[in-house]
């Protein structure tokens, strides 16, 4: 479903993604963890060209990420992202925020996405704050409604960027529990995430990066319990003791 190829992103001097190879498979959830400034995000937005490649290439179910016009928008159609902090529409309610792509960009019927969108935001769990304003939810229902908004457009690919981090503790597991049923369901997910329980209990494949590289790709289980990286396990030694 997606492949990247010798992929290299410089930031100036900074070498931030380092001939990055990587395949995602139909229905398979990647998990990539690793520490503060190794790429992960970077890898993230690349895939749906937020940030231009240097080198290399990438596909998307057989075909090259264009890098700009009509092709990029409608690629960008087929890859959903749900950000760390959300990106909801302020001047919109939670229902108009999930309809806006389908009408815009897949040019849905108002009603036909009215629908569709009121059955995405019951199965994230938000379906009563329908006709609220983003900022009268909580994080995690904005969160939810942020996932539900990418589900909207019936993406082949989701990219989660760090999906958890900007939201208060006791919010966390109301938007990993989306997350992990959509893994269930066989969304094909590329996840960025310091939840180590979700890397553990959702993921097919965890790959580890460290100053812009993969330096490992595992099984969860093989990963957490026996990494074969000296810099994996110094990451899980310092993450995992408390």
């Amino acid at each position: 479903m997606l492949s990247m190829r010798g992929v290299n992103k410089h930031f100036g001097a900074l070498h931030v993604l380092a001939d990055i190879d990587l395949d995602v498979s139909a229905g398979e959830v990647v998990v990539v963890i690793g520490p503060s400034g190794s790429g992960k995000s970077t890898l993230c937005r690349t895939i749906n060209r937020l940030e231009t490649i240097g080198s290399g290439s990438i596909t998307l179910d057989g075909r090259e990420l264009p890098s700009e016009g009509r092709e990029l928008a409608a690629l960008r159609a087929d890859v959903g992202m749900v950000f760390q902090s959300f990106n909801l529409y302020a001047h919109k309610t939670v229902l108009e925020n999930v309809m806006l792509g389908p009408v815009k960009v897949r040019r849905m019927p108002r009603a036909r996405a009215q629908q569709r969108a009121l059955k995405l935001l019951d199965r994230v769990g938000v379906a009563a704050q329908a006709h609220k304003y983003p900022v009268q939810l909580s994080g995690g229902q904005q969160q939810r409604v942020a996932i539900a908004r990418a589900l909207a457009m019936e993406p082949k690919v989701l990219l989660f960027d760090e999906p958890t981090s900007a939201l208060d503790p006791e919010m966390v597991n109301e938007v990993l529990d989306v997350m992990t049923s959509l893994a269930r369901e066989g969304m094909t997910m590329v996840v960025v995430t310091h939840e180590m329980g979700f890397a553990r209990s959702a993921a097919d494949r965890v790959v580890f990066m460290a100053d812009g590289r993969i330096v490992e790709e595992a099984l969860p289980h093989d990963f957490f319990s026996a990494p074969k990286s000296e810099r994996a396990r110094d990451f899980l030694s310092k993450i995992l003791t408390h």
